[in-house]
């Protein structure tokens, strides 16, 4: 479990930030966004890996970027829709422990 307000907090802030940058896409795009975010979290999985080496070998490697444009991603889809991740986070870790207590020993 987590403290709520930790991801309420970063929630604010990517609202904030928004909000003095002409607003919310629409939802469509922010999805896009999204997929768009998580193609690049796999290529640089891919490249690290040595599964897709990148074009050019000057390129660095910075998974820990793609994976936090991700997440402001998902945060303004939350946002959007004013779903509270902190809560919803907890929830799900809930529900994982109940379903999947047994399941990975």
């Amino acid at each position: 479990m987590i403290k709520e307000n930790l991801l309420k907090e970063a929630q604010e802030v990517v609202d904030k930030w928004i909000q003095n940058h002409r607003g919310y896409w629409p939802p469509l795009s922010m999805v896009c966004a999204i997929m768009e975010e998580l193609g690049e979290v796999a290529r640089e999985i891919n490249a690290n890996e040595g599964y897709k080496p990148k074009k050019l070998k000057t390129e660095v490697s910075n998974l820990g970027e793609e994976l936090a444009d991700l997440l402001f991603s998902i945060i303004c889809i939350a946002n959007y829709y004013k779903i509270d991740l902190g809560k919803e986070f907890n929830n799900i870790i809930k529900k994982y422990s109940r379903r999947d207590s047994n399941r990975f020993k």
